[in-house]
């Protein structure tokens, strides 16, 4: 019997479903944008925040050791990482944690360094903290994407880059980098004295022969780098807001210590911590089970695309469940917009937003949802190319 159930979550306040006016100007379209999902969570989640629920005093939470060893036992286990206690940290999303390194790891006008195109967080982030955004696009060969190391490396000595941010698995280009990857992308961050932040929220969702590798797992780096990464995107937790942040060298903890002290931050709600507990500790059938509706759908969209518009270049889905596609052979890209709202009715997020007008021909598509709504967006869209 199936663990994973389809949520209908129109008209439940749902960022996704109910408020698209902010980004798409119009309520109503059928979304496949923010990366959440339309599943219910695993029923041990349910189940330990009920019982939670069930005793009706919400006073202040001491954090069980129980919570960070469901952590440490998941990385261990999933990814051949061993993780320590005294090296985990919180933060109320990945989001909040690579602005607040942002700001202590860096001075107003430093230059931050990115791999375009790429979630547009991290753009905000440098912008909004007045630092220089710095951007060494990925190399698109038929839709797969590599890094061009030269380009990085020469605009890191131009530009005296002191910070680069990373995303792993890569937001939106589906690819969980190879460690010999990693490994020449830190050792250039070394050699120019760059410290980095590796964003790993879906260092879980990995596809085919795919493995990610932790990024402090690639070398040693403990001294130059922060992890930041959550249960949200493996467990549909993104309301929970309760993000884990991986610090193995001390003086860089003592660096966030000081910070997250200023701000008051340092715990999370009760709520937060439980879900993460319950699903790193029993929600692991339900996850696999979540993968293969994610990859069915993948295989959906790039199969339907074949066969009805072959010049749509779907880029693989090694890892992330979000799909990233060019539609230039069909669709003008400063006609992206109408045509994907107006003429298909559907809500994606927009190539542009990813790093500029240079990958407005491209779209992201959200996966985790059901088979259904992948289907009516896949169809919608080749019916639009169809009577253009």
């Amino acid at each position: 019997m199936s663990q994973v159930k389809y949520v209908e979550r129109r008209n439940t306040d749902s960022t996704k479903w109910d408020a698209q006016t902010a980004m798409f100007g119009e309520e109503g379209l059928l979304p496949l944008w923010v990366a959440d999902m339309d599943f219910q969570v695993p029923s041990c989640v349910m189940e330990a925040l009920s019982a939670y629920v069930s005793r009706g005093v919400f006073g202040y939470h001491r954090i069980p050791d129980s919570y960070y060893q469901a952590f440490i036992n998941w990385e261990k286990q999933y990814h051949s990482y061993e993780v320590q206690k005294e090296w985990i940290r919180f933060s109320p999303g990945v989001v909040s944690a690579f602005n607040w390194i942002t700001q202590f790891m860096t001075k107003p006008e430093d230059a931050v360094i990115v791999l375009t195109p790429v979630y547009y967080p991290f753009l905000h982030a440098v912008k909004n903290n007045n630092r220089h955004l710095i951007t060494s696009d990925l190399v698109n060969t038929d839709g797969v994407y590599t890094i061009d190391f030269e380009d990085f490396e020469q605009k890191i000595v131009e530009n005296h880059v002191t910070l680069f941010i990373l995303c792993s698995p890569h937001n939106p280009a589906g690819r969980v980098w190879t460690r010999r990857e990693l490994q020449t992308l830190f050792d250039i961050c070394r050699k120019h004295h760059v410290f980095v932040i590796s964003d790993e929220i879906h260092q879980d969702l990995t596809f085919d022969s795919h493995t990610h590798i932790p990024s402090f797992c690639a070398g040693s780096y403990d001294d130059m780098m922060i992890t930041v990464t959550a249960p949200s995107k493996t467990f549909n937790l993104a309301g929970c807001q309760n993000s884990v942040i991986l610090i193995p060298d001390e003086k860089l903890r003592r660096k966030w210590d000081e910070f997250v002290t200023c701000i008051r931050i340092q715990n999370g709600n009760v709520f937060g911590y439980m879900a993460a507990e319950a699903a790193y500790s029993e929600g692991r059938k339900w996850f696999e089970e979540v993968k293969e509706i994610i990859y069915g759908n993948y295989l959906f969209v790039k199969d339907s695309f074949a066969k009805t518009l072959p010049e749509v270049v779907v880029s693989p889905l090694e890892g992330t469940y979000l799909c990233w596609f060019d539609m230039k052979a069909y669709v003008k890209p400063e006609e992206m917009k109408d045509f994907m709202q107006k003429k298909c009715h559907i809500a994606l997020d927009y190539g542009d937003w990813f790093g500029g007008e240079r990958f407005a021909s491209f779209v992201r598509m959200n996966l985790a949802t059901s088979k259904e709504n992948v289907e009516k967006a896949v169809n919608a869209i080749i019916a639009g190319c169809q009577t253009a």
